[in-house]
């Protein structure tokens, strides 16, 4: 279980860079940088959620608390990407700036909030639970942190937090990849 979701924090790792280089005009802009951009939150999904049976032992409701609330901001901002690299394009400007003015966009903040609030709570739990190595959750909370609010920040701010972020999850990742189980956890393993 653990080496899978870190697996996954490898590739949300990499699609995190990917996506930064493309929004920073290094890739180019087509269907194949499109079609990726949404993995990145679901893979983290996956990651943040290995994290968490990492430290479940540990972290006491706290941590619950952050796990939840970042896995709804991570789930919220997978819908997010998808919308805007599958939907926004088939529609004319009109459209999307009515939609971003009303529902969508209030969805749009409310999910930067849940992913906010989820990733602080989280990292704090993580950080006291001490089974994460306590760089790499500041370097994911605190590249999260431009990174969840991608249209309040300025764009190179939100850029660089997504390539700090991707340094925390890969190192996170690191730490998943090595985790044992039933000697950490009490977590029976299947073989």
């Amino acid at each position: 279980m653990f080496r899978l979701t870190a697996a996954a924090g490898f590739v949300c790792a990499v699609v995190l860079v990917i996506n930064t280089t493309r929004r920073a005009g290094f890739l180019p802009e087509n269907a194949l940088t499109h079609a990726i951009a949404p993995l990145a939150p679901l893979a983290g999904l996956f990651a943040i959620t290995g994290c968490y049976l990492l430290i479940a032992r540990t972290a006491g409701r706290l941590g619950l608390i952050g796990f939840t609330l970042n896995a709804a901001g991570l789930a919220g901002a997978f819908a997010v990407e998808y919308t805007l690299h599958f939907v926004f394009p088939g529609l004319d400007r009109a459209t999307i700036a009515t939609l971003v003015s009303g529902g969508t966009g209030r969805a749009f903040l409310v999910t930067s909030v849940l992913l906010l609030v989820g990733v602080l709570t989280f990292a704090a739990a993580a950080i006291r639970s001490r089974a994460l190595p306590a760089g790499a959750v500041a370097l994911f909370a605190a590249g999260m942190v431009p990174g969840s609010l991608r249209n309040v920040v300025p764009e190179p701010l939100y850029l660089l937090g997504l390539v700090v972020a991707a340094a925390g999850v890969a190192w996170l990742a690191v730490r998943l990849w090595t985790a044992e189980p039933s000697r950490e956890h009490g977590l029976a393993t299947a073989r």
